[in-house]
């Protein structure tokens, strides 16, 4: 049983998704040991408490230092015996000594086709302002290894979506989550889980 940590900031419409996907047997042999938010008021751990997951806030703000917070998280990762932790809306620089101990055990989903509208600055709304700003016609979202440089790592899957005329930044952003962010985060644990990926050269592989 490979056991997910799911890291969270806001809202938590993808830890809803990963919720649903595990539920209806799209992600198998998996559960969600732990949801971590580094806001305490963050409706995802709601939604975690509602599906009878344990949720907690480790709050970086609340730390003397980067690393007083990087051993809190890693403490808590260990103590859930987590196989995999799983950024869904994050917006945590997260410190180097985590993606070190966790190395390619970390994915991130990402609002965009990633190198592209990516990297520090890039997140929320502020992607789709930026795909619409440059006025391109397909958009998409990346499931992602984490390393040490923002929106960086091997990428694990791609799904395109159209950009469509007269699209706001919230109408965009409401349909790469669901024609893309719901599908491909879910896909992507489940291909982790079955131990279909590898890395090689720095690629991610899926056997």
């Amino acid at each position: 049983m490979q056991k997910i940590a799911v890291c969270v900031s806001g809202g938590g419409t993808n830890l809803q998704a990963i919720i649903d996907s595990i539920a209806n047997g799209t992600i198998k042999n998996t559960e969600i040991a732990i949801v971590i938010s580094n806001k305490s008021d963050a409706f995802a751990l709601e939604r975690a408490s509602k599906a009878g997951i344990d949720g907690i806030c480790i709050n970086p703000k609340e730390y003397a230092n980067k690393q007083q917070f990087a051993d809190a998280m890693i403490d808590t990762l260990k103590e859930y015996k987590i196989d995999l932790v799983v950024f869904a809306g994050y917006l945590v620089v997260v410190p180097p000594e985590i993606i070190k101990e966790y190395r390619n055990r970390i994915i991130n989903i990402h609002p965009s086709l990633i190198p592209a509208h990516c990297g520090m600055g890039y997140y929320g709304l502020k992607v789709h302002e930026s795909v619409l700003a440059a006025g391109n016609k397909i958009t998409g979202a990346t499931v992602h290894f984490v390393d040490e440089e923002a929106d960086h790592g091997p990428i694990i899957l791609q799904k395109a979506v159209e950009v469509c005329e007269g699209d706001t930044p919230e109408i965009l952003q409401k349909r790469v989550m669901e024609q893309a962010e719901w599908k491909i985060l879910p896909q992507a644990i489940n291909l982790i889980g079955e131990g279909r990926i590898y890395i090689e050269d720095s690629i991610a592989h899926i056997k």
